[in-house]
């Protein structure tokens, strides 16, 4: 997960650019953008091939990407063990695959020049946060002057996806309608049991680290452009906020791309699986586009924290709460009947294959978090476990 660009430095918070301290800044205007299109990032982790602990090769591997012509970016980010990849604008799963497929050949290839490795994962499983080097760049050098010791604890591997929204209001709408199935998004890409060496008990332990930093957790209830656009005035009036990206929520509205960003997704360890999440976020928002399932409202949040913690602590085995009912029930059958609600619009989407591969998964109540306890719970060794992840991205 990117920290934000404009986080102030060590001290007092200074105000907004170019505005005296107290003065409220505007929230940018929206732009306009297709649809339903779609964008991903990946965080990924580097590693080294001697005892696949984390490697500082994040330079190294930018240089050598940087030289061979790929769709989207690829950029350094907070601690120099990581590197994010990025899409161009997609319009279904099958471009996503298709853009992050070779990158993630290039990736590798690279890696092997470098005689490192590229891995998948929310965490890394045993690296040791105090030896993590922060990336040489000015922000990165601010951030960490700012937040300490959490700077190095955030080398942690997210996904996140972006979804196209024809308009400002209609983009919100979107976000809080995106709210209720954030169990599901935790749930489907949970990846990260295991932190400095231990079984956290959690399947997606990367989300507690994020909770550490200001402006977590979830946005304001509103359904206005115009409101919402107060709320970020009184915000920078204060002088805590500066931009649209100081603010950590688990979905946000990127004015800039016409976008909505959900990013509680733990990176998969597979490129396939990233791809899948996207199908399944955009078949979701095609739902809630032509057939206005329902409407939120501020009570969907009453048990918003609940849900979300039992899917971070349970995964596919947390209990959901539905907002509306106050009905709790497995989260996987939650997922089921969700999948198959969603069969016309993924099918339209051309994301049937997508959503095939994560309702697999669910029936068999298997996520990459499982798939990692299973493979320490035989080997008894997380270097062993993070060599075989490796070699699991390098095939899906």
């Amino acid at each position: 997960m990117s920290l934000p660009d404009t986080a102030p430095r060590a001290g007092a918070t200074p105000p907004a650019p170019n505005s005296p301290a107290g003065r409220s800044v505007p929230l940018e205007p929206f732009n306009k953008s297709v649809a339903l299109s779609l964008g991903v990032e990946l965080e990924l982790q580097l590693v080294n091939t001697h005892d696949y602990d984390l490697a500082p090769y994040a330079e190294d591997m930018l240089r050598l990407m940087a030289q061979t012509p790929l769709p989207g970016s690829v950029v350094p980010e907070m601690t120099s063990s990581m590197i994010e990849i990025s899409t161009d604008i997609c319009h279904s799963a099958k471009d996503v695959v298709a853009q992050l497929t070779p990158i993630r050949d290039a990736l590798v290839k690279n890696a092997d020049k470098l005689n490192i490795a590229v891995v998948g994962g929310g965490t890394h499983a045993f690296q040791q946060w105090h030896e993590r080097r922060i990336y040489d760049k000015p922000r990165f050098r601010e951030l960490s002057e700012l937040y300490g010791y959490l700077s190095k604890q955030f080398t942690i591997f997210g996904q996140h996806v972006h979804i196209g929204c024809p308009d400002a209001d209609g983009a919100l709408l979107m976000l809080h309608r995106m709210s209720r199935y954030i169990p599901h998004f935790i749930a489907l890409s949970a990846s990260s049991p295991f932190v400095q060496g231990q079984d956290t008990q959690f399947d997606s332990a990367r989300l507690n680290s994020v909770f550490a930093f200001p402006l977590a957790g979830r946005a304001p209830f509103t359904l206005s452009w115009k409101e919402f656009g107060n709320y970020f005035e009184r915000m920078t009036r204060t002088g805590v906020v500066r931009s649209m990206k100081d603010f950590y929520w688990d979905i946000r509205p990127k004015p800039e791309f016409g976008t909505i960003e959900i990013r509680v997704f733990d990176t998969p360890l597979t490129v396939e699986r990233a791809a899948a999440l996207a199908g399944y976020v955009q078949s979701l928002a095609a739902w809630f586009l032509q057939e206005q399932p329902f409407t939120p409202c501020e009570d969907d949040y009453l048990v918003y924290t609940y849900n979300r913690f039992q899917a971070c602590r349970f995964g596919l085995d947390a209990v959901y709460v539905d907002p509306a009912s106050g009905e709790h029930m497995p989260l996987r059958d939650h997922i089921l009947m969700t999948m198959t609600q969603l069969e016309w619009h993924s099918e339209a989407l051309d994301a049937t294959q997508a959503l095939a591969l994560l309702r697999t998964s669910v029936e068999a109540n298997r996520n990459d978090a499982r798939w990692l306890r299973e493979r320490q719970a035989r080997e008894r060794l997380l270097a062993e476990v993070v060599r075989q992840s490796a070699l699991r991205f390098r095939k899906g």
